[in-house]
């Protein structure tokens, strides 16, 4: 399937308009509030494109918050069948509290491309595209990965770095990394970002590691198949409504370990617009009277890009 600019066009100006959106609540300590905002700015604005549409990837199920549900149809029903995975706000601690990092995302392929994934956690694992692919993997301790990248890279261990989520459950993993004295990039939210990261020297990260949501995951995958990135993950179904929901996708081998092929196929589109500055992109801004917004938009086998826009601010 391929993607016309103008339909490109498009779907950045829905991550654009969400970010926009929840300009007013940046800081106003509401999460609730600025998620639904972001939420119900990218349905309406997705449900004016000319699409079949079906969230694949939805959010807010564990947090109860306003969702995209999986499952939920957009699009005025003409034109093509499309697969769509959605967080209108990635980090809404970040933009609550308007602290950097706060994102809009949103990736879309051909209907059957994109994972059908419920709304549960990941272990996940991403490097960058200089690292052979059998150099790492979900199931190796942490010590040969690392190591493994090291030697690859003809480096130190304490010239490598890795960013994982800053939780409770990552403390073993963390206590691990200081023991081989490797750098650590701790992040409090946001792990669309955290995958995202190993797409770019700039960065400084080697690997992204640990446990975070299955449906960032996904959102993260799209983006790292057009960088050629490695990106592995397997889902952690802890209750017995995960696995009834995920036998209900489909989903039978609950212990499976997913390669990047696995989880995205074809051609897909991913945005990420910034809502709040972080190091992907730049937040929202407002001057002389436009917003002016910052998209990472990467679409495999054709192009990565930042993409600003700027548009007038309405009385």
């Amino acid at each position: 399937m391929v993607f016309k600019k103008d339909f490109l066009d498009k779907i950045i100006n829905i991550t654009s308009n969400a970010a926009i959106a929840c300009y007013p609540h940046l800081g106003k300590k509401n999460k609730v509030l600025v998620d639904k905002t972001a939420t119900d700015q990218m349905r309406k604005n997705l449900n004016q494109l000319d699409i079949n549409g079906k969230v694949v990837i939805g959010e807010g199920e564990l947090d109860e918050a306003p969702m995209l549900y999986i499952g939920e149809k957009l699009g005025t029903g003409e034109g093509p069948s499309i697969d769509i995975a959605v967080d209108p706000l990635e980090g809404t601690n970040f933009a609550a509290n308007n602290l950097p990092g706060a994102l809009s995302v949103l990736a879309i392929s051909a209907k059957g491309n994109l994972f059908n994934a419920p709304e549960t956690y990941m272990d996940k694992l991403a490097v960058s595209n200089d690292i052979p692919f059998d150099a790492t993997d979900l199931d190796f301790p942490i010590e040969k990965n690392i190591k493994n990248i090291a030697d690859y890279k003809n480096k130190d261990l304490n010239q490598i770095t890795a960013c994982i989520l800053d939780r409770p459950r990552h403390r073993k993993i963390i206590d691990k990394l200081k023991e081989l004295k490797v750098n650590i990039k701790l992040i409090s939210d946001g792990d669309v970002a955290g995958a995202l990261f190993v797409t770019d020297k700039k960065h400084s990260i080697d690997i992204f590691l640990g446990i975070g949501g299955g449906p960032e995951g996904v959102l993260a995958a799209t983006a790292l198949d057009a960088f050629n990135c490695k990106f592995q993950g397997r889902f952690l179904f802890k209750t017995d409504e995960d696995i009834k929901r995920a036998n209900n996708m489909g989903i039978e081998d609950l212990n499976k370990k997913y390669n990047l092929n696995e989880i995205v196929k074809g051609v897909s589109i991913f945005c990420a617009t910034g809502i709040t500055s972080g190091d992907l992109v730049n937040g929202v801004k407002c001057e002389n009277g436009k917003f002016i917004t910052e998209t990472l938009v990467t679409h495999k086998n054709s192009s990565i890009s930042i993409v600003k826009k700027e548009v007038p601010i309405l009385d």
